[in-house]
């Protein structure tokens, strides 16, 4: 019994991991073990191999598995994992019997012994009468929680009726099952149950009343807030798929706040809030720990010549919010086609709302397929050796999206420097690129990007606060390529502004934290590789001796704030950065490592540039940097324009990939 639980543990912790060919060994070998067919653990093991084989659509095995386990289940005594167990068999049997179809609505799971499933949408309810077999599976466990005065298995055990209800369409029945396992949930005050039913509960109430709608999606976000330390935790009775079981809650909300052609100031303010904590929640989960606090900043205390553009990727649209200093919130949407289509999308006033959350076939990736086309073909244009006959078409294109509604708007109000808060695969997106038709926007405007002004710390950088230190690899190290440009980017630099340098063996982790301890140096220019990915332990700069992660750069660049209590890193210069391969949300390692440095302000590349390229730009950016009054997003400017205009660095690939993530200031 003792080696089966031990299996089962370890299958659990392989299956949080994502690794489910060795979560399926486990639990199989969990079950051998566990030899009496009516044993607990082997149950607990078969449902969980169950799940994974379903996840996976090996549907021929599942149904294999699935016959072995009825029967013992029914003779399980009374108990807390027995109720689970029978909400879990019910759950699984609903997916075997759609077999492949995807499903109507997010399922929501309470496991002692697994983590939560996958969440999908289809055309049409799933099932067109609710299954008996599954009803009796989960009115058994209401009625074994009852007796047991389980609630946290009674909540789920009603709350998986109402789902069963809903997908064949049967929505009174549903929404009272629903209300009921909600009511069960906050009796306990247990949030991470209770934000599934009232999601549930904004589902059903979509068509019948938005504001009672929105009012329940409200409170699943808040409930969601309050679980910002269990929402990334391992522990397997509160895990959950963020992608599936947490960002569509935001997203929804989202999509019925901006419904109306028009929506309200109430509403756009709640949808600008929303936006920024799914910003928060996603960085959150991308360090796996409740690790970042907010204080939103008005915008216009922080630069009354600054907008700040919102988007967010949606079901059928790419949504905008515009924020001006002083003035009202202005809202545009783009409709998006479900599938790749040659010819522009105009901005729209979004469709109409639709008879039902449950009618779209996908979930928010039928929206994003249309704007990763996009992406795609954006990219293949920046290669400065080939050729291609519409090079500006894709820059053209996320221009009418994003901005081309608001240019008279922006005109009119003296902007200056354009903040962009971009969602999903956007965030990757060169924005100084985007073209107009007659020029790009790096000619218009100064360009910044933020996670969410919650995030920002207001306050400028003076000449005389330049003080830098530099430190680079210009040698190959640990598999990298040589950056031979790198040595003359630092001794450059040095020229321009006071510089310490460590340069190749110099550059050492050890090395690097001493001189930071050592001097208040306000700049910190890494010219190093360094790889950004949606994934954290692959997000990561590189020194002379090994790779610094992540999640181990605010111990580095921090130390010196908490010993000596004197002011943060005011600006950190990554010169030679590049995403994933093939990582379309890489830009999120971005913004990780922008906030988990402390740093004010953070510069990166979103490519790997060509060495000469970059030196020149560099020595461009300190160069203005060091004039009065100039801030750090127009010495970006400035420094992207003279390569613009110069012959051999004209081509976007050189000056685009440049971004200053943080305070603009």
């Amino acid at each position: 019994q003792q080696k089966s639980a031990v299996l089962l543990s370890l299958g659990n912790t392989a299956r949080a991991q994502k690794k489910h060919s060795a979560a399926l060994n486990f639990y199989e070998q969990a079950e051998t073990v566990a030899a009496d067919r009516f044993s607990l653990l082997r149950i607990q093991a078969q449902l969980n191999q169950l799940a994974l084989l379903v996840e996976a659509q090996q549907w021929s095995k599942a149904e294999s598995l699935r016959q072995k386990i009825p029967e013992p289940l029914e003779v399980l005594p009374p108990s807390r994992p027995a109720v689970y167990a029978q909400v879990n068999l019910a759950k699984n049997l609903i997916s075997l019997k759609l077999k492949g179809r995807t499903l109507t609505c997010p399922i929501a799971e309470e496991t002692e012994n697994q983590p939560s499933s996958r969440n999908e949408t289809a055309d049409e309810p799933c099932l067109p009468a609710a299954a008996p077999e599954v009803i009796q599976l989960l009115n058994a466990a209401v009625e074994k929680a009852e007796a047991l005065q389980e609630q946290r298995g009674k909540s789920y055990a009603l709350g998986h009726l109402g789902q069963l209800y809903e997908r064949s369409g049967e929505w009174q029945k549903a929404k009272e099952y629903t209300e009921k396992a909600l009511k069960e949930a906050q009796r306990i005050q247990a949030s991470d149950i209770a934000y599934q039913w009232q999601w549930q509960l904004g589902r059903l109430l979509r068509n019948e009343n938005v504001e009672a709608a929105i009012a329940a999606y409200s409170q699943a976000v808040n409930s969601l807030q309050a679980l910002r330390g269990d929402l990334v935790t391992l522990n397997p009775d509160i895990q959950f798929d963020f992608r599936e079981e947490v960002e569509p809650v935001y997203r929804q909300l989202v999509d019925l706040l901006l419904q109306p052609t028009k929506p309200s100031q109430a509403h756009l303010q709640q949808a600008r809030e929303v936006i920024e904590a799914l910003q928060l929640a996603e960085l959150n989960n991308f360090f796996q720990e409740a690790c970042l606090d907010a204080q939103p900043q008005q915008i216009d205390q922080l630069d009354p010549n600054a907008a700040v553009i919102y988007s967010i990727i949606l079901p059928e649209r790419l949504a905008v919010i515009l924020s001006l200093p002083e003035q009202r919130l202005r809202y545009y949407a783009t409709a998006l086609a479900p599938s790749a289509s040659s010819a522009p999308s105009a901005p729209s006033a979004p469709s109409a709302p639709p008879a039902h959350l449950n009618k779209k076939p996908t979930l928010e990736r039928r929206g994003s397929a249309e704007v990763e086309r996009v992406f795609d073909d954006l990219f293949a244009t920046l290669n400065p050796f080939v050729s291609s006959p519409e090079p500006l078409r894709p820059h053209q294109l996320f221009y009418d999206w994003l901005l081309r509604p608001a240019e008279a708007q922006l005109e009119r109000s003296a902007i200056k420097t354009l903040v962009f808060v971009l969602d999903g695969v956007l965030r990757g997106v060169p924005v100084a690129a985007l073209h107009d038709g007659q020029q790009y926007l790096i000619e218009k405007y100064r360009i910044a990007l933020t996670p969410g002004l919650q995030l920002l710390n207001p306050r400028s950088l003076s000449p005389e606060k330049l003080r830098t230190l530099a430190a680079g690899l210009a040698e190959a190290r640990q598999g990298f390529s040589p950056l031979p440009g790198v040595r003359q980017e630092v001794k450059k630099i040095a020229g321009v502004v006071p510089t310490e340098i460590l340069l190749n063996r110099e550059f050492t982790r050890s090395r690097l934290q001493v001189k930071i301890e050592a001097l208040p140096f306000p700049v910190v220019h890494l010219a190093t590789h360094a790889q950004f990915s949606s994934q954290a332990e692959n997000t990561f700069l590189l020194t002379w001796d090994e790779r610094i992660n992540v999640k181990d750069l605010d111990q580095l660049l921090r130390e010196r704030a908490r010993r000596k209590a004197s002011s943060p890193i005011e600006l950190l210069i990554l010169s030679a950065c590049q995403t994933a391969v093939g990582d379309k949300r890489a830009a999120l390692g971005l913004a990780g490592i922008a906030v988990r440095s402390g740093a004010r302000s953070t510069l990166a590349t979103l490519w790997s540039v060509q060495d000469q390229s970059t030196a020149k730009l560099m020595v461009e950016f300190y160069s203005a940097l060091n004039q009065p009054g100039v801030s750090k997003a127009e010495a970006l400017r400035q420094a992207q324009l003279s390569l613009l205009s110069s012959s051999q660095y004209r081509h976007p690939f050189y000056w685009a990939p440049f971004i200053l993530v943080g305070n603009w200031l």
